[in-house]
């Protein structure tokens, strides 16, 4: 995906455009599924299967999209070591923030408890019930059920832990490999892009899948789905809101004395962008330009945007641990305190590289609850009619929290050009569009 951003507008003309008529697809889809829902109960809970088509297609993309981003993930962290503190600095930051985010997405989950009201414990049950059937009893069981039969397996068998644990350890032996493990790792980034891709495609089935979950819930639920649905929507975008201008903007006018609200008027075009594609891939290429411009030092900007596209993922990890407790509680079964721990460990590792492809984010919510309590996967049906519009807010966020890290990895490294920032966020020193468009080419 990343070798495809580069050689930006061209290519971005139509690319938006594509992903506006899914955009409009789904919206219509939705619409359609509420009023079938209202209007034909009997008819529209059967509907169900159809959303539950496509949350088995997006549960069939669920291993490789977890193995090829933990490996490449590994792989970033070695080049960005490389570099010292910055790459050392960048890292410990995305880690710290991303954990801090699904904390939050946490804490306000529970406050609202969004799915509380649905109910849908024997719409959902039976089927639940045939996932759970393979569940462990016992920690023993547990531990050893971490351990695939054999190296591809865990890819082929649906087990997200053992998916977990042989891209660790490949990405591991990559690094240990040193220059000689970088064609396999490039192989893998070629394998990345091929399954994200497919992903991509299965992504245009959405509004069917969105059209038969909304029509079964609204069905069976009545008015008390749209109530719990935009209660997690709302919850979400004022979540991911007061993240960026309350924790992000608080850290950057105490370290950078940089005012959050400039540097957002600063980004607003790639704002734009990213709201038409809901990727915040598709704004990489300039996010770099104007870091560069804004004054941060080049090999800051290139080690931290690159990297934190990969692990500073603060919108995603909202995102997820929302969507977990949503999904529990509209199930009837409710996450205890630790499983809500077990499963914000695992999405900080399983989260990363999941910024740059809409549906990645889907999938990997999906992975999360299959690791923990796999009787909750066919619930992953009740976010596909407004995932796309969380979307949004997840790129968003995600953009945000790499411009301010790229600004706060600057100022910690001394590499920033302070004066030249306030030049730039004045208005003093316009950014150049030209420049960029000779960079691109």
């Amino acid at each position: 995906m990343t070798a495809q951003s580069p050689p930006a507008t061209a290519a971005g003309t139509r690319r938006p455009d594509r992903t506006h008529y899914l955009y409009l697809a789904v919206i219509a889809a939705v619409l359609a599924g509420i009023a079938v829902g209202l209007l034909a109960p009997g008819v529209a809970v059967e509907l169900k299967p159809l959303g539950t088509g496509f949350v088995n297609l997006i549960k069939m993309m669920i291993s490789p999209v977890i193995f090829c981003t933990i490996v490449l993930g590994i792989g970033s962290v070695r080049r960005a070591a490389k570099v010292g503190a910055v790459g050392g600095l960048a890292l410990g930051y995305f880690v710290l923030m991303s954990t801090v985010a699904l904390a939050i997405g946490l804490l306000v989950g529970n406050i609202l408890e969004p799915g509380s009201g649905l109910h849908l414990t024997d719409s959902l049950r039976h089927a639940g019930e045939a996932q759970a059937k393979g569940a462990h009893t016992s920690t023993t069981d547990f531990l050893l059920g971490v351990v695939p039969t054999t190296l591809v397996s865990a890819l082929t068998g649906g087990q997200v832990l053992q998916t977990l644990l042989v891209a660790l350890l490949v990405g591991f032996a990559l690094q240990a490999l040193g220059e000689s493990g970088q064609p396999v790792l490039r192989g893998i980034g070629h394998l990345q892009r091929l399954v994200f891709k497919v992903l991509a495609m299965i992504m245009w089935v959405a509004p069917v899948g969105a059209f038969g979950a909304m029509a079964a819930v609204v069905g069976a639920t009545g008015v008390d789905a749209l109530k719990s649905l935009a209660v997690i929507m709302i919850g979400f975008y004022t979540t991911c809101l007061l993240f960026v201008v309350v924790v992000l903007g608080t850290l950057l006018r105490v370290v950078a004395g940089v005012n959050i609200f400039a540097l957002l008027k600063y980004l607003g075009r790639e704002f734009l962008l990213i709201l038409s594609t809901s990727s915040s891939e598709s704004a990489l290429p300039r996010l770099i330009a104007k870091m560069e411009h804004l004054g941060v030092s080049k090999p800051v900007v290139g080690i931290t945007v690159p990297t934190g596209y990969s692990f500073n993922l603060d919108g995603t990890a909202i995102y997820l641990t929302m969507s977990s407790l949503f999904i529990a509680e509209a199930m009837g079964q409710p996450l205890s305190i630790g499983q809500q721990v077990s499963l914000l460990l695992f999405m900080i590792v399983a989260s990363k590289g999941a910024a740059g492809v809409t549906g990645a984010g889907l999938a990997t919510l999906a992975g999360g609850l299959q690791s923990h309590r796999p009787e909750l996967v066919d619930g992953v049906g009740l976010i596909v009619g407004i995932d796309r519009f969380m979307s949004e807010a997840r790129a968003l966020t995600n953009f945000a929290g790499n411009a301010v890290a790229t600004v706060l990895v600057g100022t910690w490294v001394k590499e920033i050009d302070t004066g030249r920032v306030d030049d730039v966020l004045s208005g003093r020193l316009p950014f150049d569009e030209a420049t960029l468009g000779a960079d691109a080419h």
